[in-house]
């Protein structure tokens, strides 16, 4: 049995922000019930048990949404006492939160203090391009709320990471959004491209990203990056070190760098249980926590038929030296060919564009993260 990785929506699709680039709230729309509930404590609790009863060595629960804070911190105290009730001594069990900050105050950051929660938090750069897509549901901008939960987090010390999504405005810009968190304190940092919403053209929405301004953007964050890194000052940049990791002979361990899907169990909130988060839609329910065991579903025909749709190389790729970086990137950003075939990733060209640009800064960082280690 491997390590469980559970990502739990505690509160389903609901949240108390409106980000205009919410790609859940797309995937929601494209089930029969867009909001499936929220989690109940007896159906936590067989999450935990059926977590426990596959897991071997390790049990990880991250909770995300919509937003998971509106399941209300009781939740999340029962939740801590039935793992401290069920564990088994033979597996750890970690845990985790994906949070827009919003309702985050002093109680909820004592809590994820005492019981060691990995916090991640979004926040996308300075004011003015975090409000740009991070309103509440006023349609005002959140910034300052959420700066407000950093500092409760660091004031009780409390792990956690930023998120920031990349939009065609913020690539733009990512010198001031990188220069802004260096100021800030911030050294644990997640940059994702958005996600636009599932069938439809790319590029109509505002918040787009093409290729070209994703490309320059991957290059400008690595310079920036690589300048402190010879400072003899690392900053995690969680793209970056997987892609250093590849390059030291390690498995990557962000899922869109593996070059093809596996199960994740993503448990909505009436306990369907789906293969991955992009793919929480009515076509990927697996089945339900309580009715069918973690080990049925990995085996059954629904996770069969995800993973094989995702191990399609198209010959471009097969043709390319970057292909062993690359891996052509995350399944939900690959074209679907008009025979059903899988094509080549969206962000290909961002892709070779940077490869080609910071080939020998790459091997140098390598050279250097090497000598840091020692």
């Amino acid at each position: 049995m491997p390590p469980v990785n559970i990502l739990i929506k505690p509160a389903s699709s609901a949240c108390n922000m409106a980000c205009r680039y919410c790609f859940y709230k797309d995937v929601a729309s494209h089930r029969e019930h867009a909001f499936e509930g929220m989690l109940s404590l007896d159906r936590m609790q067989q999450v935990i048990q059926a977590g426990m009863a596959y897991a071997e060595h390790l049990c990880s629960f991250a909770f995300q949404g919509g937003e998971p804070t509106l399941a209300g911190l009781d939740f999340y105290r029962r939740v801590v006492n039935m793992q401290r009730q069920m564990a088994r001594p033979d597996v750890q069990i970690r845990n985790a939160i994906q949070t827009n900050g919003y309702l985050l105050d002093d109680e909820w950051a004592a809590f994820f203090a005492e019981h060691h929660f990995l916090v991640g938090l979004s926040l996308d750069g300075p004011a003015e391009l975090h409000n740009g897509n991070r309103l509440d549901a006023g349609g005002h901008g959140t910034f300052n709320r959420v700066m407000r939960a950093a500092r409760l987090l660091e004031k009780y010390h409390v792990d956690f990471n930023i998120l920031c999504v990349v939009t065609g405005r913020n690539a733009k810009s990512v010198e001031k959004i990188y220069r802004f968190y260096k100021k800030q304190g911030f050294r644990w940092l997640q940059f994702i491209p958005c996600l636009e919403p599932l069938e439809q053209e790319r590029g109509v929405e505002q918040y787009h990203l093409s290729a070209q301004e994703y490309g320059k953007f991957l290059v400008r964050l690595f310079d920036l990056w690589y300048e402190d890194l010879r400072a003899g000052q690392y900053i995690s940049i969680r793209h970056l070190d997987n892609w250093l990791g590849i390059l030291l002979g390690e498995q990557p361990e962000a899922c869109n760098m593996m070059g093809r899907c596996s199960v994740q169990f993503v448990i909505e909130g009436d306990g369907g249980v789906y293969p991955c988060d992009f793919y929480v839609t009515d076509a990927w329910r697996m089945g339900t926590v309580g009715d069918v065991s973690f080990a049925e579903m990995q085996q059954g025909a629904v996770a069969e038929r995800f993973v094989k749709a995702s191990l399609d190389i198209p010959e471009e790729c097969r043709q390319c030296r970057w292909l062993p970086l690359c891996r052509n990137g995350c399944r939900r950003d690959r074209a679907v060919l008009s025979d059903s075939t899988v094509g080549l990733n969206c962000y290909c060209e961002a892709y070779r564009y940077f490869f080609a640009r910071r080939e020998r800064q790459l091997a140098d960082a390598v050279r250097l993260i090497c000598h840091m280690r020692l």
